[in-house]
């Protein structure tokens, strides 16, 4: 793969590159509506290629925040058309690397000494690039190691990177003026923790030491005396992509196994030490030879607060979900309901959040889930199309929820999709045995 010498950093430099990404956008749809009015039969599947194609090339070389975005849009693969989640999933494990050259000056500048004197042995040229860092093979008496590298100022320009998306991300979401300020903001924040590498390293050693009794799932170790604020370094692990092995397993219980230390490592998580891995996409699992889920990067930790946690997962009750005086009530603690609304929006966001909720709680409505479920993931796709459909939707205050739902929201559809690709039939209250 061709590697990366240079990324732009500064404000400009970046802007200009966001700019010809939508000039090239621009001018996908020109074609498009040329073409539409020769043949009105044509879809939009070759325009979604094209712009999948166009931004995602832009969005590589910028690396940081803005690739982290398609990252992210990437595991929603029921609200987004395919050609997107094809070309976005790639930023989650194979995006063009840093040049043996610019490895070597980041080691210099944050470790104070090269690679080649730090470890025994070092390969200068990445086996795994990402939106954030990429990482490269090292040995260290006799201990095969990953180190991953932070890209060069991926930290600094995420303020700036954010405020060049925020307009786009209005409009698409359609968000009302300095209200959505706090949804960017917690956005911004999380970014800001992952660029943090001697916090994701604490982290690291605190979700290690409380889930590694979960059963079929293995950490790495991590070596604080080979990291910094840009390097990490851990146990090398081996395994293929949960991805690539999805796509070749056959064996139904082999996929109930990886499911269910999956579902328990995330509701243990969630229900006992009240924060989460929020970052749940295939390029942070692997499967090694002993059939055993491999959990990677613990950058993105979610905290949960209690006043949220608890109306959230109060309206998995049906007993809740079903009485309109207590939905409504959740609904309000939730931000989900704001005192500003009207009497339509109200009656409009009640009997959309109780669709949403009713579908999207299914898992924990029994005492086991069937994640290949096809019907299940059928009406969530059906769900999104008819939201996006829906003209009453854009009329209304788009400003929906606490921040706290970007975060869990994203940690459930990640899930939901990883959980589906296996196949899994899961045991829903598994996780307390490890209380």
């Amino acid at each position: 793969m061709k590697t990366i010498d240079y990324i732009p950093t500064s404000k400009i430099e970046r802007a200009s590159k966001l700019v010809q990404t939508g000039a090239k956008v621009g001018v996908n749809y020109l074609k498009y509506y040329g073409e539409k009015m020769v043949n009105s039969d044509l879809t939009r599947d070759k325009l979604n290629e094209n712009n999948a194609e166009d931004i995602y090339d832009g969005l590589k070389s910028l690396k940081g925040s803005a690739l982290k975005v398609a990252q992210m849009l990437s595991m929603d693969k029921s609200f987004l058309p395919q050609a997107y989640v094809e070309k976005f999933s790639l930023s989650q494990f194979s995006v063009p690397p840093l040049s043996a050259p610019l490895v070597l000056k980041t080691f210099k500048s944050n470790l104070g000494k090269t690679p080649y004197e730090i470890f025994d042995e070092f390969n200068p040229n990445s086996v795994n690039a990402a939106s954030i860092g990429q990482v490269h093979i090292a040995v260290k008496n006799g201990k095969k190691l990953a180190v991953k590298i932070q890209y060069p100022g991926v930290a600094n320009s995420i303020s700036s990177d954010l405020a060049l998306v925020k307009p786009i991300a209005i409009r698409m979401f359609n968000l009302q003026g300095k209200d959505s300020d706090k949804y960017f903001k917690e956005v911004e924040d999380k970014l800001i923790e992952e660029t943090n590498y001697l916090l994701e390293l604490k982290q690291s050693q605190e979700v290690v030491a409380a889930c590694k009794k979960i059963e079929h799932l293995v950490f790495p170790e991590y070596y604080p005396e080979f990291s910094s604020e840009k390097i990490i370094t851990m146990d090398w692990m081996t395994g293929i992509h949960l991805s690539e092995f999805t796509a070749i397993n056959k064996n139904r219980e082999l996929g109930n196994q990886l499911g269910q230390a999956l579902w328990d490592f995330y509701m243990y998580q969630i229900h006992i030490l009240r924060k989460v891995h929020a970052d749940p996409h295939p390029g942070n699992f692997l499967v090694n030879d002993n059939n055993q889920l491999v959990a990677l990067d613990f950058g993105c930790m979610k905290k949960i607060p209690n006043d949220f946690y608890i109306p959230y997962f109060e309206l998995v009750n049906p007993k809740i979900l079903d009485n309109p005086q207590l939905f409504n009530k959740k609904l309000f603690e939730l931000e989900i309901l704001r005192a500003d609304d009207s009497a339509e929006e109200i009656v409009y966001f009640t009997q959309m959040f109780y669709d949403l909720l009713s579908l999207f709680t299914q898992p924990f409505q029994g005492e086991t889930f069937d994640f290949s479920d096809a019907e299940f993931f059928g009406n969530i796709a059906q769900l999104g199309e008819r939201f996006s459909k829906d003209t009453n939707l854009k009329k209304m205050n788009g400003n929906r929820g606490s921040k706290h739902f970007i975060y869990m929201n994203r940690t459930f559809f990640g899930l939901y999709n990883l959980l589906f690709d296996l196949k899994a039939n899961i045991i829903v209250n598994q996780y307390k045995k490890y209380e």
